[in-house]
């Protein structure tokens, strides 16, 4: 489902080059929950952005549900992403003047779904919310959104989806039914998984765990 190989990542800043990543390399089964951990500034967003296909490695590769990232355009990459890909934000990223119901339409209708509204009304039930589907983001709590959020993510039935932190700007009781939601909709729908967070409770939820320190690898495990 996912591998990545030699990927080294590195930018300019302050005239200088400052590498981020450094040889990252693994493979991924399809329907796999994996954690990828590390303290602030380890590389864990830009390996997860490298992984997503939303930005570019300096060397190395990305083959994402078969197919080579590299040589694909910024507007092919976007296409697959519509297509194969589900994101969860720590931000939420919900559209402020679409209803819950309608965020979760989004990407239905953007892939020429005809049945967008059942398929909404279905997931937002999925995540505890259908009494709350015609109210706005800013009436829902940062729980609430959340989950519109994981239910958006999983409207289009990803073949792969990528969480940011996700529990992040959550208190503790939200965060474990967000992350509930997450893992539970991951077997159901056998959606492989990639979490990046710094929680240690989180990231022992998951099956497989890769450390981050200083832009590499420093331990891979299982359960």
């Amino acid at each position: 489902m996912l591998a990545c190989e030699s990927l080294h990542h590195e930018y300019l800043s302050g005239g200088k080059q400052l590498t981020v990543l450094k040889d990252i390399t693994f493979q991924l089964e399809a329907g796999g929950f994996l954690a990828i951990i590390g303290p602030s500034g380890s590389g864990k967003t830009t390996l997860l952005g490298l992984l997503a296909g939303l930005d570019r490695p300096t060397a190395g590769r990305v083959v994402l549900d078969g197919v080579d990232l590299g040589p694909l355009d910024e507007d092919a990459r976007a296409r697959f992403r519509r297509q194969r890909v589900g994101f969860v934000f720590q931000s939420f990223q919900l559209i402020p003047t679409l209803t819950a119901r309608e965020n979760v339409q989004v990407p239905l209708e953007l892939a020429g779904s005809n049945d967008a509204g059942p398929r909404a009304d279905e997931l937002l039930h999925r995540v505890g919310l259908s009494e709350r589907s015609h109210h706005y983001p800013s009436q829902l709590s940062g729980g609430e959104q959340q989950r519109v959020a994981v239910a958006r993510a999983f409207s289009t039935r990803p073949r792969i989806l990528f969480a940011d932190e996700p529990t992040g700007n959550l208190d503790a009781a939200n965060g474990a039914i967000v992350i509930e939601t997450m893992t539970a909709l991951n077997v159901e729908y056998g959606t492989t998984l990639v979490l990046v967070t710094h929680e240690p409770d989180l990231a022992a939820l998951a099956r497989r765990t890769i450390r981050l320190a200083d832009g590499a690898v420093v331990s891979d495990t299982g359960r």
